[in-house]
Parts: structure tokens; C-alpha cells; sequence
């Protein structure tokens, strides 16, 4: 059912029209007028009698200034980054730097001017320049800075930036007209490059434009295009020495501790072998003096076992045998293998010996007889014949 049907026992539900009179929808006017009335007697107009028009207007200006007011102070809210600082100006004159953050200002009363103070800047300056002996060059550099004081960077100077490219730009041709151009264009560029920061510094001070170097870097020099070929050749040339100057110290400081080390060895073995023919010596005569007794006590049997001891040393390094070939009856067998491999000296050691086997025979005291005297006439053979 409709609100505007009869219903409910013949009563009416319009919303207009209750209480048995016609209420009808609001009047936007009479709202305003009132509105106006109660913003008139805040302000000190409640006894103004003006008409209904004029009522109207003052409500429109007043919710007007009320809007304008809002978005003035929504306005004022701004954001300063992390890396910046904010330089605050209040009718164009300097007032104070605020940090990071969210701030407010009053709009069209103070404004802000964010500087980074973080990042570090880069400016670069190149040009043909005059050297000391009236040589033409083309320099570049390469300056990085940054800020760290905002309110001198912005009002110490017009422009802190160009200030800065025409300071560099004054001390570089001051540097390079000092210098000549063999050490401008080979080894002379770090010379140059401390020189043109010092004078950099030097100019830059006085200004107080809040502005600190942190490098300046030296890219390129070089001489113009007419007699640039004759220049990279001799520039090569120096760089070929210095090469040839840096091998021949490097081999200088291989060679010097292996030569060292090899006198150290040769004196250590002549100290080791002094000592070994030293020690020796001793023991020889302590040798000879511990048999001179013996001799003066037993002369003839002292001098028969030397003899013999040196015999035995002297038959025990070779390879030679003795035969006994007067008596027929005894057959002697001779390891010729083992012998030629001892006479090879490959494998048996120097001081052994082939023992000689002979056959059983029923004359041994005959045979043994005939050894002894064929010890004085004897055939010797080599062992490797046989």
C-alpha cells in the first residue's frame, strides 16, 4: 500500500501531514535564513533586520568562508623525505629548517624549500686549456659534492650550482697553466688533480655556499686533433717504459731471494762438509793412536792384519777371481750369471763376493797345498769371462 492511499480505517499516512495540517517538504531558503540568523547572532548580527534575500546571501558567504577556511588548513600539511631537509620561508624571508617528517605551514604565509643533503652530486668541466709552455689541451674533470648546510646552499649565493662549475672551471685553468703538457697528458695527473681540489677549496671557502668536495676526478686529457697521433706515440712509448721498469723490478725480486737462498745452501754445505772431513780426521787419529800400542807391542802381527783388513776392503769391491789351474784333478764352478749381473752393478752390492766351490777330490791335502803356492803364480781372468 502506497503512503499516499487510504488505508488503516480511512487514516492518511502522508509524512507531510501529520497532526491533521499540511507540513509539506522543508524550505531549503527558510533552512539557509536560519542558519544565517544563528551564525549572524555567534558573530554580533542577530539584530540586523535585513530581508529574506539578504539573509540568504550572508548564510551562502558564511558557508563559503567556513569551506575556504577548511581547505586552507588542509592545505598547509606537507612532507619533508628522509634525505632532504626543508628551508622555511615566511613572507620570503628566512625562518627556520625543519627534518623529516610531516609539517604544517600556513598557506600563502610561509613556504618551504626541500634541499637533499644526502645524495652526492656530480659537476663536469672540460675545455681546451693553455699549459705553462703554450701548449693547447683539451681537460676533462669530474667534481662530486653535496650539501650539508641547507640554508647556505640556498642563500649564501644566486645559484650555488653554477658558482660551484665556475669556481672549477677558474681553478683547472689556473692548475693547468701552471703545468706543462707532458705531465698534464702522462705523469703528472695526480700532481694535477690535488692541486686543482686544493684550489678548488681555496676558491669555494669565502663563498659559504654550504657545499663540501668529495672527490675530483681527472677523466681525460688530450692533445687536439692535429698532432694527436705524434702524442699517443709518445705516450705509448713512456707506458712501454714504465712497463719494461716494472717487469725488470719484479724479476729483480725473483731472482735476489733464490740467489740468496742458493749462497745460504753452498755455505751450509761447505760448513757441513768441513765438519764431516774435521770429524773424520779425528777419528783417524784416534784410530791410529789407539793402535800404536798394539804395533810397538807386536810389530809383525800388527802389520799382517792390516794387510789382510785391507786386502779383504780391497778384493770385496771388485769382480775379479783368482783360479788355481796347475793341479787338473779339481773342477771349479763359477756362478757367470750372478757375476756379470755384480760386474753390471745393478742390483748386487759393491762389497760382496762370488764364492768359488770346488769339486771333492781324494788328494784335499795335495790340493790344498797347491793353492798356496799358486797363490804366488796365478791366471787372472775377468768374472765376466769366466
Amino acid at each position: 500500500m502506497a503512503w499516499n492511499e487510504p488505508g488503516n480505517n480511512g487514516k492518511n499516512n502522508d509524512p507531510w501531514k501529520q497532526g491533521g495540517r499540511d507540513q509539506g517538504p522543508p524550505d531549503l531558503d527558510e533552512v539557509f535564513r536560519n542558519f544565517g540568523k544563528k551564525l549572524g547572532g555567534i558573530f554580533g548580527g542577530g539584530k540586523s533586520t535585513g530581508g529574506s534575500s539578504g539573509g540568504g546571501a550572508s548564510a551562502a558567504l558564511v558557508l563559503i568562508l567556513i569551506v575556504a577556511a577548511l581547505v586552507w588548513a588542509f592545505s598547509g600539511f606537507y612532507t619533508i623525505k628522509e634525505s632532504e631537509r626543508g628551508v622555511v620561508l615566511r613572507f620570503g624571508q628566512y625562518h627556520d629548517e625543519v627534518g623529516p617528517g610531516i609539517h604544517w605551514k600556513p598557506t600563502f604565509i610561509d613556504n618551504v624549500l626541500p634541499v637533499d643533503v644526502t645524495s652526492v652530486r656530480t659537476l663536469r668541466s672540460d675545455g681546451f686549456m693553455l699549459t705553462q709552455d703554450q701548449n693547447l689541451v683539451r681537460v676533462t674533470f669530474e667534481i662530486q659534492y653535496r650539501v650539508f648546510n641547507a640554508r647556505l646552499y640556498k642563500f649564501s649565493v644566486v645559484d650555488a650550482d653554477s658558482s660551484l662549475n665556475q669556481a672549477t672551471d677558474a681553478a683547472l685553468r689556473y692548475v693547468i697553466g701552471h703545468s706543462i703538457m707532458d705531465d698534464v697528458l702522462t705523469r703528472g695527473r695526480e700532481v694535477v688533480r690535488q692541486n686543482t681540489r686544493q684550489e678548488l677549496e681555496s676558491i669555494i671557502e669565502p663563498y659559504k655556499m654550504g657545499i663540501a668536495l668529495v672527490d675530483v676526478n681527472f677523466r681525460d686529457a688530450r692533445p687536439p686533433e692535429e698532432v694527436r697521433d705524434a702524442f699517443d706515440d709518445a705516450i705509448k712509448a713512456q707506458e712501454d717504459q714504465e712497463r719494461f721498469v716494472q717487469e725488470a723490478q719484479a724479476y729483480a725480486r725473483e731472482i735476489e731471494p733464490r740467489a740468496r737462498g742458493q749462497v745460504n745452501r753452498v755455505m751450509q754445505e761447505a760448513d757441513a762438509y768441513k765438519q764431516q772431513i774435521v770429524l773424520k780426521a779425528q777419528g783417524e787419529v784416534a784410530r791410529f793412536e789407539k793402535l800404536l800400542p798394539e804395533y810397538l807391542a807386536a810389530p809383525k802381527v800388527t802389520r799382517d792384519r792390516m794387510y789382510i783388513e785391507t786386502m779383504e776392503q780391497v778384493y770385496s769391491n771388485t769382480s775379479k777371481v783368482l783360479l788355481d789351474v796347475k793341479n787338473g784333478n779339481n773342477i771349479m764352478y763359477l756362478p757367470l750369471d750372478k757375476m756379470i749381473n755384480q760386474g753390471a752393478g745393478s742390483s748386487a752390492p759393491s762389497g760382496s763376493s762370488m764364492p768359488l766351490i770346488p769339486s771333492r777330490s781324494s788328494t784335499d791335502s795335495s790340493s790344498s797345498s797347491n793353492r798356496t803356492d799358486s797363490s804366488r803364480s796365478t791366471t787372472t781372468r775377468s768374472g765376466g769371462r769366466g
